[in-house]
Order: structure tokens, then C-alpha cells, then sequence
């Protein structure tokens, strides 16, 4: 398989930039959604770059598989799993009892979320810089 960390990094800085615009835009439970993508694909990005195989899109799991190779901070892996908590609820009504997915998600959480979303991206430029 061709080494393609790159790709992964800068469709990582794109999606991003769609969670922010999701943001301004009130779409809070997209802008969640897609922060927990651009996490996992950043985290994607270093495993790729390190050989390792990563499958499924736990941001937490991945990062627990980094952490065996390298410091893996609290406050990264408690982001991983404030994002981890976005990848399903945020797009399906059967998540909860009643009502759709955009009416649970606030602009509070989709902040947090592109906060959480930052931080495991620039953890993630660090090791990239410094693989080579």
C-alpha cells in the first residue's frame, strides 16, 4: 500500500474548515459530525505514515494505538472521546427517543468540538513533522 499520509493530513485541514463553516452556518450537529472526522483522519494520517493499519472510525482507538509507540496526552485522549461521541448521534433520530439530531446539538458543543478537533490535529502535525 502506497504511503499516503498526506492526503489524509490535508483532507484532515479540510474538513476542518467545513466544521467551522458548519458552525457559523448553525448547523451544530454537522460541524460535531465533521470535526470528529478531521480528528480521525489527522490520527489516520500518523498511522499511515507509521505503517500501522487503522480500522474503523474510533478517534480514541486510534490514538490508544499511538499511544503504545508514543506519549499520547490526557487531554488529546479525552478530546478523542468527546469527538467519538459525535460520529453516530449527530446524523441519525433513532439516537434518541424523539426529535432529530439538530435539535440536541448546540453551538456550545460544536465549539468544543472544533476545540477538541484542533488540538488532535496540531498533536498530530507534530509527529508528522518530526517522522520525516
Amino acid at each position: 500500500m502506497p504511503e499516503r499520509s498526506r492526503d489524509w493530513e490535508r483532507q484532515a485541514d479540510r474538513d476542518l474548515n467545513v466544521a467551522e463553516e458548519m458552525l457559523r452556518a448553525g448547523f451544530f450537529e454537522w460541524s460535531c459530525f465533521v470535526a470528529q472526522q478531521a480528528a480521525e483522519k489527522a490520527v489516520k494520517a500518523v498511522l499511515q505514515k507509521m505503517n500501522a493499519t487503522a480500522w474503523g472510525h474510533s478517534v480514541h482507538d486510534f490514538l490508544k494505538i499511538l499511544a503504545k509507540k508514543l506519549l499520547v496526552g490526557e487531554e488529546i485522549l479525552d478530546c478523542a472521546k468527546t469527538l467519538d461521541k459525535y460520529y453516530i448521534p449527530t446524523r441519525y433520530p433513532n439516537s434518541f427517543e424523539s426529535g432529530s439530531p439538530y435539535e440536541y446539538f448546540t453551538r456550545r458543543d460544536a465549539e468544543n468540538a472544533i476545540i477538541c478537533c484542533r488540538r488532535i490535529i496540531e498533536f498530530c502535525k507534530g509527529i508528522l513533522a518530526g517522522s520525516g
